[in-house]
């Protein structure tokens, strides 16, 4: 078993363009983003080491948020998950797992969450 450290950014609230239906296609959509990133880790950290031992919380951020393209439209949001899971790969090569939690805001009536949840594993 390898020892793993597990970054978590969410929560972040992204306009995307996504959906099927022709109300949703037009205009970008909300949506909650929260990352959860299994990255390899060093056998210890000690007081002084540096932040290259470990993980930019805002390289998470930046892979859910100005890494996604503008004007693109993505059709289901599994492929916008697909594409933070991708950037995130192509960032560090110690980022053994990625999860990505995508909610739907403005399809919401009651506070609910409604969305999906997506895992890759570095292959």
């Amino acid at each position: 078993m390898n020892d793993r450290l597990t970054l978590n950014v969410h929560d972040l609230e992204v306009m995307v363009l996504t959906g099927i239906y022709s109300e949703e296609t037009h205009l970008p959509q909300p949506l909650r983003i929260s990352l959860t990133v299994d990255l390899d880790v060093p056998p210890r950290f000690e007081p002084d080491t540096p932040l290259s031992a470990s993980k930019n919380y805002l390289d998470l951020k930046h892979a859910a948020t100005t890494a996604l393209p503008q004007g693109v439209h993505f059709t289901l949001v599994e492929a916008v998950a697909d594409h933070i899971c991708e950037t995130l790969f192509l960032q560090d090569k110690r980022v053994a797992r990625v999860e990505v939690s995508i909610v739907k805001l403005a399809i919401a009536e009651a506070g609910e969450a409604i969305g999906i949840t997506m895992v890759r594993n570095r292959r």
